[in-house]
């Protein structure tokens, strides 16, 4: 059964900053000071950027930091790398996949199947219920994760559904001998076979990723190790199964990665350097409850006065 990207794998930043802050001592005291070559198969390419991933999580709130950093700069370098790299190999991959012993396979289909379903719209379910969840039961932590995960999907799906329509990239099953198939704003049309990048499924799955590692690792630093892995590699086996289904190229779900890695790390990032935020006090401090005849009442009239 595949894994999930929300409850399941745990679907901010982690950062452990040096720095000093004065204690102010009574008289006579002392004042301390306290620290606290060829090409690769797409998989291949997925796993070289794991490492870059885990780092992108490291962040701090106790001072405000830039949105963007240095080591984001590198993720992207990395996943743009990984793009280029990808596209002698889409029409390769694609076919390979296609074999028939490979597409008669029953366990491959329902994995597929699965995945696929846990991304979308599972992702956004599961979100949505983790922050009602949290709010009713008050759990602030299950609130916080629910809904900024729900929001980098947003944000990750959005920015991919624009891209989608500007490229007007034809699907593998249109032509799969060739993946150079794009017209400019051709994907606006309702016809969806020239929707092919980016891969909207997996911008889902690493969107929910990157929004549970980061904001788990806030909770338990070293957590990032484990969840990480599971939950990026699960988004991974995600873009596979679109691969697998013939809906897109490994190019596809490599910039698929890094927009919904981005989306979820930078919203996650934003909402814990900003607490004020305007989002946050209205669903974070919106008061939920349920009555006696099992409705849930939410109330945001305190907040807009």
């Amino acid at each position: 059964m595949p894994t999930g990207f929300w409850g399941f794998g745990a679907l901010g930043f982690w950062e452990k900053c040096a720095g000093s802050r004065s204690v102010v001592a009574a008289p006579g005291a002392v004042r301390q000071n306290a620290k606290t070559p060829k090409p690769r198969s797409p998989a291949t390419l997925l796993a070289l950027l794991f490492p870059a991933l885990l780092a992108a999580q490291v962040d701090t709130i106790d001072r405000p930091k830039a949105l963007f950093t240095w080591r984001d700069g590198l993720l992207a370098i990395g996943f743009t790398a990984g793009t280029i790299a990808a596209r002698p190999l889409d029409e390769s991959a694609a076919e390979s996949l296609q074999r028939p012993m490979r597409q008669e396979n029953r366990w491959l289909q329902r994995s597929a199947v699965g995945f696929r379903t846990i991304a979308v719209p599972g992702a956004v379910i599961i979100g949505v219920s983790m922050y009602t969840a949290g709010r009713l039961a008050k759990n602030d932590r299950l609130a916080d994760l629910g809904l900024h995960g729900t929001e980098a999907l947003f944000i990750g799906e959005g920015t991919a559904s624009l891209l989608k329509g500007i490229f007007g990239r034809a699907r593998p099953f249109v032509d799969i001998k060739n993946p150079n198939d794009y017209q400019l704003f051709r994907g606006f049309k309702s016809d969806t076979r020239y929707r092919s990048f980016p891969s909207g499924h997996t911008v889902a799955g690493f969107a929910a990723a990157a929004a549970v590692t980061a904001e788990t690792s806030r909770w338990w630093p070293n957590s990032v190790w484990y969840i990480g892995p599971a939950m990026y590699g699960g988004a991974a086996l995600v873009g596979l199964s679109r691969m697998y289904n013939n809906r897109h190229w490994a190019s596809d779900v490599i910039t698929g990665a890094a927009i919904g890695t981005f989306a979820g790390t930078k919203v996650v990032r934003y909402h814990h350097t900003h607490p004020g935020n305007r989002i946050d006090r209205w669903l974070l401090g919106a008061s939920m409850s349920t009555s006696d005849l099992g409705q849930i009442s939410l109330s945001l009239v305190p907040l807009l006065r």
